[in-house]
């Protein structure tokens, strides 16, 4: 079988290229050789369950026995009442020992089928560790899934019970849950009208602070092992540092900008090297609007699920606003779960430019949508002879547009109000034939706030409120500074003009 990369399921070494994650695995065996329970809890398509899979993998070959469960292949069904959720358990454990041909304990939990209560469940855990004598990890995948059930609030208390007691009766050496949320903050329905609270039972838990992103140097393993399979003789170095760059190392996007420059940007050229540009140009291809992936879909349905994430994500896109990093903020907490967010230095970002710029492209759609512009913004207008975007005329379009739509009455206005403006009046121009961004990291941590690149074009664009002369000054010196580092100096020319445009 061709092997490829791989954007969704677990991955497996003879059929994906595969990034070397022995180091974090390591880390992770010595929390379980030490007995630790706990929680490995990362956003969605993060490598939870290939990590798992690799933890069964090394520990099958040790002392330890390995149980691997999933709540993922359990129905509502299963949670209705104790006796079938115990009957589910004992068929997956029965499927691990089948699979390493332990039919004592096949025997023993024919034996045992008809218990129907987490009590009787208890007695059983120490019976059969007692019968096989060897440590045993205890791994449940998907555990989401019944994170509003009191059926598994109940499971936890169990757990928890015999770890407290492990040194009085025999229980599971580790045990480790995998899922979005961390165990501890899930909302449970304790009581009969629904009420839910946070609840407590796997404050036993260790810390888990093992990093599953993927560093630049475990990225080029995967690098490697792609171009010996390929025979291709590249700069994985560098490759993986424009990848880590655009995706801080999110396993999903890593993989996932791999396979678009494999299978999309290199048909055509098959058996040569990857280049530098062809990751920009992944990259591109990404955050285009009508590129969509079930990643970014749960990505728009958390934010649009959750208002105050919404707004705090907001501000931080499309404001531009700097806000402190505190884990203690419910809805910083939020996004760093669903892996919107994250700590830079003690501010709180964007985890990476993949996702800001996927949320920029979403969030000023929706301003699109509710700006009404029709008669000013039709692409036509804003051609020159070659197709290329004659972009003076754009701005006194727009201009023309903001003197009629917002009277100096309207004092409330603000700058980034009309920078949201802009970006509802630019979409119908550059739709499909190019694309608007919020320009990285440039000198002394400064953002420029659009470029638009069109027709192999880029436009940049700096705009400012008038207060003075002298902020206008400013803002020139700080976009000419830019525009000097790009190479663009005849944008200058028609930002200065936009500035004097705009002064009234």
């Amino acid at each position: 079988m061709e092997k490829e990369f791989n954007v969704t399921g677990s991955c497996h070494p003879g059929i994906h290229y595969m990034v070397d994650t022995s180091d974090k695995i390591d880390q992770i065996i010595k929390l379980i050789e030490k007995g630790k329970y706990f929680t490995i809890n990362r956003p969605r398509q993060y490598g939870k369950s290939t990590c798992l899979e690799s933890i069964e993998t090394r520990l099958s070959s040790s002392e330890y026995l390995v149980i691997f469960a999933t709540f993922e292949s359990m129905s509502d069904i299963d949670f209705l009442n104790e006796k079938n959720f115990i009957r589910e358990f004992f068929r997956q454990f029965n499927k691990v020992f089948k699979k390493n041909k332990q039919r004592q304990l096949m025997d023993f939990i024919d034996k045992n089928k008809n218990i129907e209560t987490f009590g009787q469940l208890d007695d059983f855990i120490t019976e059969m560790i007692e019968l096989i004598d060897r440590p045993i990890v205890l791994l449940i995948d998907e555990v989401d899934k019944c994170s509003d059930n009191q059926l598994f609030l109940n499971f936890l208390g169990l757990l928890r019970s015999k770890y407290l007691s492990r040194h009085k009766y025999p229980t599971f050496h580790s045990v480790i849950l995998a899922g979005v949320y961390a165990v501890k903050t899930l909302k449970l329905k304790i009581r009969p009208d629904k009420e839910k609270k946070y609840n407590s039972p796997w404050n036993i838990a260790a810390d888990f602070k093992v990093d599953l992103t993927f560093n630049p140097k475990e990225i080029t393993t995967m690098l490697v092992d792609y171009s010996n399979h390929k025979k291709l003789k590249q700069d994985t170095s560098l490759l993986s540092e424009k990848l880590y760059y655009y995706t801080m190392g999110h396993p999903y996007l890593v993989s996932m900008m791999c396979k678009i420059i494999d299978e999309e940007i290199l048909p055509d050229r098959r058996g040569k090297d990857w280049l530098a540009t062809d990751v920009d140009m992944a990259f591109e291809r990404l955050v285009r609007e009508n590129y969509t992936t079930t990643n970014f879909d749960d990505m728009i349905k958390n934010l649009e699920n959750n208002k105050e994430l919404y707004h705090l994500v907001f501000r931080i896109i499309m404001d531009g606003e700097s806000i402190s990093f505190n884990i203690g903020n419910p809805v910083i907490d939020l996004g760093s779960l669903f892996g919107i967010l994250a700590d830079s230095a003690g501010v709180t970002v964007i985890h990476n430019r993949v996702y800001e710029q996927r949320i920029y492209n979403y969030m000023s759609s929706k301003i699109e949508t509710s700006t009404a512009m029709e008669g000013y913004n039709y692409r036509n207008n804003f051609l020159n002879k070659d197709n290329t975007l004659d972009f003076e005329k754009i701005l006194l379009k727009f201009q023309e547009f903001m003197k009629l739509q917002y009277s100096k009455n309207n004092k409330n206005f603000l700058e980034k109000d009309g920078r949201l403006v802009f970006l509802a009046f630019i979409k119908p121009i550059i739709n499909q034939k190019g694309f608007d961004f919020k320009e990285v990291q440039i000198s002394e941590e400064k953002r420029l706030d659009i470029v638009i690149t069109y027709m192999n074009r880029k436009y940049i664009i700096e705009l400012k409120k008038w207060y003075s002369e002298e902020y206008h000054k400013k803002g020139i010196v700080q976009l000419a500074d830019y525009l000097e580092r790009q190479n663009r100096a005849r944008a200058i020319r028609i930002s200065g003009r936009l500035y004097r445009h705009t002064r009234n």
